[in-house]
């Protein structure tokens, strides 16, 4: 998921704002406004900027009238305006955030750049404004609801952590530092968004292995050659089918160096100003610092889970490592290693001849629409909403859809799909926020952004698996931004919860893709209309367990990169020698040689020090998901109780409470440990490795 907060160190570390009434406990009927959707009239980019504009000047006004009154501080009177500002300044931070990642036309997505700026400036200037911080802390919450006070109280401790109680010259030099952050994160995502390489093959022969839809959409030119793109519908079906180790290798090696070499500069100058910051908000890494408002608590403890993580992954890892180079050397007798573009390849032989899987069988019972199909009626079944299309609407491209959710009668959300690859579009995976819900003021509206195949006359759009996968893990997030969306106050609605949670229900959809029952209702072969068979899932579910250590391993690695490039000063920091050194400590796999990971891992601008976000979120989505009876996952009953405790709570409580009050108890490893292991759980074996996100 991509998460904007943590770029622009907003006071409160959460989705967007709201206004609330003084003191109101709003009730699950009440009506909320429903304001046109946010691109209504397809604004041009002078369009835009005077939308963003005149938000933010309404967000100033609210400030002004919080800081001007003079009788005693109430809810009404200072946390509202409060919010009335965070509502505005937010709309503008997602609108424009998402804008400049999508928008076809580079002067809109200009412009969406600069309002992401302002937006961020107003924020982060309000996380530092000590009269609004004093004006909070005269609050008095005996008489307040519970909701109320946690969101006060959480609003508090975000301000002192955004540096509000520092001096005012070391105020002023903290906002310039988030300031210079907030463009070099552009520049970091600008870079690996516009880097879309290519290879160049000699002919057909050259796709030896691969699907038959995927060989006719890849027809040569008129010079007779083959372009091959980087994008992640031509990415995976290599890797994964390519007889060619060279085609396989070149086309890994230009994935592995985009934005290479502008982004590490980029990235370097990223870490060091991090470290700056961190050291002036009084802590000795920026590690320390961005894992203080998580449920780990500290970064000593995200080492130790890494840790943890090394002693359950690498011994299994390199158990599979042989079985990988066996095979391997039934095609070459004289291979010595499997190389990273060797892995999805082999791993397919290996499952199709020890498991009896083959993945192309699996495909044609996977064509984009109907996968489109199945996430939207899966999931209205399971929480009781409903989904309309809708028609005519305003979008930046042709190929974007615009949803409706409601339920009893009233509608409770938007949401839009923007699923396929262009030119200048974001090339991965996640949920963008765009307004943030709050009962009574503001429905939710969120965009999935993605990059599967189809989408074009005549294409069929076959998906890979892992891609169904990562739909439903996406959905997961904008369910969690809708359904999550209709608390009574902005810091604690929509996915406001700790941000090493917020995988979580994403990671609990994905276990939907393992289901025969759950994926006849919409895996159908795209020529005869017959549902995948059921034997065919659970041989699916078997073989997935095969090379589920080596894949933890590598998002345990990932972990580690993300922790040891910021827990220590920015001056021993070499993001090559740091990841040279660490990768034969996680994985028994040979690192690529003249390739740069760390240039186009979108996740260090984002997730900075918490990329373990992921593996964390997995444990517990593990124990959530045994409380579901895997022969009936659609049943609502259960998926009620799920919403009402976990998705419709936002961040009303710490995560750990409401995980407590969903399953009765603290959250623990067996589930996690035990899937792991391949042993079976209620509802967890051959689950889903919950790695689709990252990828």
């Amino acid at each position: 998921m991509r998460l904007i907060s943590i770029r622009r160190f907003i006071p409160v570390l959460c989705l967007a704002a709201a206004l609330a009434a003084p003191g109101r406990a709003f009730a699950s009927t009440t009506s909320t406004p429903v304001a046109p959707p946010f691109w209504a009239g397809k604004p041009d980019s002078g369009g835009f900027r005077s939308l963003c504009d005149g938000e933010l000047k309404v967000a100033q006004l609210a400030l002004d009238r919080l800081v001007a009154e003079k009788g005693p501080r109430t809810i009404a009177n200072t946390f509202a305006p409060y919010n009335e500002a965070l509502l505005h300044a937010d709309n503008v931070a997602y609108e424009s955030g998402l804008i400049e990642s999508v928008h076809p036309d580079s002067t809109v997505r200009g412009v969406a750049e600069e309002e992401t700026r302002a937006a961020s400036k107003f924020l982060n200037d309000l996380g530092l404004n000590r009269a609004v911080y004093d004006a909070l802390s005269k609050l008095d919450l005996n008489a307040e609801d519970a909701r109320t006070t946690y969101a006060v109280q959480k609003t508090l401790r975000d301000f002192r952590l955004s540096g509000v109680d520092k001096d005012e010259a070391t105020r002023k030099k903290i906002a310039e530092l988030r300031e210079e952050l907030v463009v070099i994160g552009q520049d970091f995502d600008k870079n690996i968004r516009n880097d879309s390489r290519t290879i160049t093959l000699d002919s057909a022969a050259d796709l030896d292995g691969l699907p038959e839809d995927y060989v006719k959409s890849h027809a040569p030119g008129a010079d007779g050659k083959i372009k091959v793109s980087i994008e992640y519908p031509d990415f995976f079906p290599v890797m994964s089918y390519a007889k060619s180790a060279g085609v396989r290798q070149r086309l890994m090696k230009e994935f592995l160096n985009r934005a290479y070499p502008a982004n590490i500069a980029v990235l370097d100058k990223m870490i060091a100003k991090r470290y700056e910051l961190a050291r002036l908000l009084g802590f000795k890494s920026w590690a320390e610092y961005a894992t203080r408002d998580k449920m780990i608590e500290n970064d000593k403890n995200v080492a130790a889970f890494i840790e943890r993580l090394r002693g359950l992954t690498l011994k299994r890892a390199q158990d599979e490592y042989v079985v990988y180079l066996k095979a391997k050397r039934a095609d070459d007798p004289a291979a010595t290693a499997v190389n990273q573009w060797d892995r999805r390849y082999y791993g397919e032989l290996i499952r199709k001849r020890d498991y009896n899987f083959d993945s192309q069988q699996a495909r044609p019972y996977f064509p984009f629409d109907e996968v489109k199909a199945g996430v939207l009626a899966c999931t209205e079944k399971m929480f009781g909403v409903t989904y309309k299309r809708m028609e005519n609407a305003d979008l930046w491209d042709p190929s974007v859809e615009a949803y409706e959710v409601w339920e009893d009668g009233r509608m409770i959300g938007r949401f839009y799909f923007d699923l396929h690859p262009r030119p200048g579009k974001y090339n991965h995976a996640a949920n963008f926020g765009i307004r943030n819900g709050v009962e009574g003021i503001q429905i939710p509206e969120a965009c999935l952004v993605c990059n599967f195949a189809g989408g074009k006359p005549g294409d069929p759009g076959l998906m890979e698996h892992g891609d169904v996968v990562t739909f439903f893990h996406e959905f997961g997030h904008l369910l969690h931004s809708m359904l999550g969306g209709h608390q009574p106050w902005e810091p604690i609605s929509g996915i406001s919860t700790e941000w090493d949670f917020v995988e979580a229900p994403s990671q609990m959809l994905e276990e939907w893709c393992w289901n025969a029952g759950v994926l006849q209702t919409f895996a159908k072969h795209y020529k005869t209309g017959e549902p995948i068979p059921a034997e065919m899932v659970e041989r699916m579910r078997q073989a997935d367990w095969f090379g589920r250590a080596t894949s933890i391993a590598y998002q345990n690695l990932y972990s580690a990169i993300s922790l040891n490039y910021y827990n220590r000063p920015a001056k021993d920091v070499n993001t090559d020698a740091i990841l040279q050194k660490l990768e034969p400590q996680y994985t028994p796999y040979p690192p690529m040689p003249e390739t740069h990971f760390q240039s186009a891992f979108g996740h260090l601008d984002g997730y900075s020090a918490i990329y373990y976000t992921y593996m964390w979120s997995l444990v517990i989505s593990k124990d959530m998901f045994s409380k579901f009876d895997p022969s009936n996952l659609l049943d609502p009953a259960m998926a009620k109780r799920y919403r009402d405790t976990i998705l419709s709570q936002g961040g009303s409580a710490p995560a750990a409470k409401l995980v407590h009050e969903f399953l009765g108890r603290d959250y623990d490893y067996h589930a996690f440990d035990s899937w792991l292991a391949g042993e079976k759980v209620p509802g967890g074996k051959g689950a889903s490795p919950g790695t689709s996100a990252p990828r």
